[in-house]
């Protein structure tokens, strides 16, 4: 085809397709108040508010399905009382957000002419300004990649020679989430929930069952090997700053989605998690960490214990990383997840989230699980084997607070071993004289790695995290 006939063509295909999107004729909508889940902080003078849009008021105020194109409307407001300015730091935000002209863009195809610069000229004038300036209220809107059920926003102001930063986690219910019907406050509604000192928490945890199980109480699923100290908006908050998302709940419309992204291998990063059972009913809650497939996540199931540790709630539960599916028919939604056989180290890579974010004030181990072995694996409900040193993790979550790793403490009750070494395979273990053989780079040499040792300058060290394992 030549080049003249392929322009012919491509106007004649994208007229077609701005018939069929009904979009010649472009019109922002009315801007709608906000009434979603808005959270505010105060420092320094500065008042920082937020919330996310849902995809209706996201569309009304913009004139287009912005959840269409994978966009989330992230509304600021900031109320600079102090004598100077403080510019916004963005892409700490989100470093993937999107330009107002970038975010256009991505309609134009749709549009032509005045309608072009009229969708260009809106996004512009929504877009939350960067500077803001002393004794004014400056707020709009930042536009990133969309997150469902929630997210964590860390809000960053500059101002001269310091930063004042915000910790938020913003939820968005749409009904299907399962945070939305949790309500700590009924679980254990007219019983006595005794407070316990450190001593008794940790015997407390050591007496509980090793795993979770099914509806009928008769066999014996996953490991519960995770603690959490906190209450719900705290553990729930801190999750969030983790990196953890929200789950939805298990009904016809979820399920459907599940089994299509199984089939397909998309990504669905709020995907139903299949009930386990402990103290008589299902998980009181559940978040995760998905890749860019629905074959592979790591989630968490919790439940609200029937006890209290210094007034905090204590939440026991279970984590580990999902690497396949499988069919079954012990499961309503007739597929269920594989689970890697490493458990331990699922419960690490949490713990190491957690401390990264700076959500851990203090954590230890605890026995509890019962030992297995690569050998001689235990297995789930659903026949999936796992081995593990029998630990469970308590960690003390902050949901605002935010703690650096120098500042963690570690209580050593029981130190962990490494998760990287529980197996039974043979494994070298190098020395400063004896390396491991074939573990270093293809090409690369033992003298190599030697002389750069030698020549490194030593690097001072601010801190040590937690002490643990000394």
């Amino acid at each position: 085809m030549s080049w003249p006939a392929r322009m012919l063509a491509l106007v004649f295909y994208a007229s077609q397709f701005c018939v069929l999107a009904a979009c010649s004729n472009y019109q922002p909508g009315n801007q709608v108040p906000v009434r979603n889940d808005i959270r505010t902080q105060s420092q320094h003078q500065l008042t920082v508010s937020t919330t996310l849009l849902t995809d209706a008021q996201a569309q009304s105020l913009y004139g287009v399905d912005l959840a269409e194109v994978g966009l989330q409307a992230i509304w600021l407001r900031i109320d600079n009382r102090s004598d100077h300015s403080h510019w916004l730091l963005v892409a700490a935000l989100d470093p993937s957000y999107f330009a107002p002209g970038e975010a256009a863009a991505l309609f134009q195809p749709r549009f032509f002419g005045a309608d072009d610069e009229r969708i260009t000229r809106q996004f512009h004038q929504l877009a939350m300004p960067l500077k803001s300036t002393a004794g004014a209220v400056t707020e709009g809107y930042v536009l990133a990649p969309r997150q469902e059920g929630g997210r964590y926003l860390g809000v960053t102001l500059v101002g001269e020679q310091h930063a004042v930063h915000f910790d938020f986690s913003v939820t968005l219910p749409d009904g299907n989430f399962d945070f939305e019907r949790l309500k700590p406050e009924q679980i254990y509604i007219g019983q006595e929930r005794p407070d316990l000192d450190r001593e008794q928490l940790r015997e407390r945890l050591r007496a509980l069952p090793c795993c979770a199980e099914d509806e009928e109480g008769a066999a014996i699923g996953d490991p519960l090997n995770l603690v959490l100290l906190g209450n719900a908006a705290e553990v729930l908050s801190g999750l969030s700053r983790g990196g953890w998302s929200f789950t939805h709940r298990i009904d016809t419309d979820t399920v459907q989605r599940l089994i299509g992204a199984a089939i397909s291998g998309a990504a669905y990063p709020v995907a139903p998690v299949s009930p386990l059972y402990l103290f008589g009913r299902p998980q009181d809650i559940a978040v995760q960490r998905a890749r860019n497939t629905i074959l592979q996540r790591n989630h968490i199931r919790l439940w609200l214990a029937p006890f209290r540790f210094e007034g905090r709630s204590v939440w026991l539960g279970q984590v580990s990383r999902v690497v396949s599916i499988k069919p079954t028919t012990r499961s309503r939604n007739l597929v269920t997840h594989v689970i890697d056989a490493n458990v331990d180290e699922s419960r690490e890579h949490l713990l190491q989230s957690l401390m990264v974010a700076g959500v851990v004030k203090r954590f230890a181990f605890v026995q509890g699980v019962g030992v297995s072995s690569s050998e001689a694996p235990a297995s789930n409900l659903t026949d999936d084997a796992y081995y593990t040193d029998g630990l469970r993790l308590v960690a003390e979550i902050s949901g605002r607070e935010s703690t650096p790793l120098e500042a963690i403490e570690f209580i050593g009750w029981q130190d962990s071993p490494d998760p990287m070494r529980n197996t039974d395979w043979p494994r070298c273990l190098p020395t400063a004289v004896q390396p491991c053989p074939g573990l270093l780079p293809p090409g690369v040499s033992d003298q190599e790695v030697a002389a750069d040792e030698a020549a490194a300058v030593p690097v001072s060290v601010q801190g040590e995290a937690s002490r643990r394992g000394q």
